[in-house]
């Protein structure tokens, strides 16, 4: 019996914003298709949430935020120590908000470059040296979003950092093929979350109701992007690399 390319067993896979959503979602997806999965995050009591409902043995949580670039470096270093090189990582941490373009001064803008971009960056540029990464190659995914390449009114600082994502991906591609590390971006729509839950749009029915209407196939779920980033980290995507997939439940068919 040949073996599936769907699986991800024996693979070291290193999530992201894995405390909830869908970092949480792809933490779970990939442990049950048989990797070996790190959590990261800031909240160490919900990266324990999660740590409680992933799949199999030998799973590893580190509670860190992203912009402590040193205490991240000394991780990754922890990291491949116990469990070996890393095969994959998805980079789901990040922030979001509305905010109109009188609010945008530059310490704002800062705050979420460093968080969306910069954090994202260093990592994959931290796990991807030739000491920490798997020699077979593997997968890099950065989630983006359908901000990155369309329009919404109070959305342009988030729109800067999820579009900066998708450039950046195509560029890496380019310059870690030679090593066979594929790197790709997944945009969604809009995720119920409890990010997207604290959003303004989710303050009352009416706006609520606004944004499900923009999405032909309703609001998405973690899972639904979880198992579009479990294919990307598989074999079964191995000729795929500097894409941004869109998986937004037909907002962008508009």
């Amino acid at each position: 019996m040949t073996s599936n390319p769907f699986f991800l067993y024996g693979k070291n896979i290193l999530i992201t914003g894995a405390s909830s959503g869908i970092g949480r979602a792809c933490a779970v997806k990939c442990s049950e298709l048989g990797a070996k999965v790190i959590l990261m995050g800031r909240d160490k009591t919900r990266l324990s949430e999660t740590y409680s409902k992933v799949y199999g043995e030998g799973h590893l949580c580190f509670a860190i935020d992203l912009t402590d670039f040193e205490g991240v470096e000394e991780t990754v270093k922890q990291i491949v120590k116990e469990t070996g090189k890393i095969d994959g990582l998805i980079n789901s941490a990040g922030i979001s908000t509305t905010l109109p373009i009188t609010q945008l001064k530059p310490d704002k803008i800062e705050h979420f470059f460093r968080t969306n971009v910069a954090g994202a960056m260093n990592l994959t540029r931290l796990v991807t040296a030739g000491a920490n990464f798997s020699e077979e190659g593997g997968s890099i995914i950065f989630i983006s979003s359908v901000m990155g390449v369309a329009g919404e009114t109070g959305k342009s600082i988030y729109s800067i950092t999820k579009g900066a994502l998708i450039a950046g991906a195509k560029s890496l591609a380019l310059e870690l093929a030679s090593r066979k590390i594929r790197v790709n971006c997944v945009s969604p729509g809009v995720v119920e979350t409890p990010m997207s839950k604290k959003a303004i749009y989710s303050r009352n029915e009416e706006s609520l109701n606004k944004i499900k209407a923009l999405h032909p196939l309703g609001l998405g779920q973690p899972e639904d992007i979880a198992n579009v980033c479990a294919f990307l980290m598989s074999d079964a995507a191995r000729w795929i690399t500097g894409t941004n997939l869109i998986v937004d439940g037909g907002y962008l068919a508009r």
